[in-house]
């Protein structure tokens, strides 16, 4: 298991660029909203601790993790963000919609990135169980929400 040995809340701030200048989008969905709402949290937590500005971080919420990927195109289009962290959670269940939504989403977000210059990073928790989830969502395994917020900010930094 790939997060068996880390903490998805870890990071060393002083690698970290400073976020002060960035404006960030975060888009999450309802679904799930006990471990989409830790992840926002874990998310917002680390953005701020690497400086970035309360007033610079806009939520929005969309119904289900598949809608991430119009949230986050609209994000994109009518805000002026640096990056959109999408965050979902799908859980697997007893029939194939799982597979349906995790690849939905997970394409859409990858063609956001292609076809826009405005990162969208991918925090979309897809577990085979409800306690997973919680492991990840600020359990033990950590907050993959803090996790995100890191990539966000690197990936706004990259290049520059």
């Amino acid at each position: 298991m790939a997060t068996a040995n880390k903490n998805l809340s870890f990071y060393d701030k002083n690698k970290i660029p400073n976020a002060k200048s960035l404006r960030f989008g975060i888009v999450v969905s309802e679904w799930n909203d006990e471990i989409t709402e830790g992840l926002y949290n874990g998310a917002e937590r680390a953005l701020l601790d690497c400086g970035a500005i309360s007033e610079n971080i806009i939520r929005w919420n969309v119904p289900g993790s598949f809608e991430l990927t119009f949230g986050c195109k609209k994000m994109i289009t009518t805000t002026n963000v640096d990056a959109v962290i999408a965050i979902g959670s799908v859980i697997q269940g007893e029939t194939k919609h799982f597979d349906f939504v995790c690849s939905g989403v997970t394409q859409g977000i990858k063609d956001l990135n292609v076809k826009f210059d405005t990162p969208v990073i991918f925090c979309v928790l897809t577990d085979n169980t409800m306690q997973q989830a919680i492991d990840r969502s600020g359990g033990k395994h950590g907050n993959k929400g803090a996790e995100a917020a890191i990539a966000a900010i690197k990936m706004v930094t990259l290049g520059k």
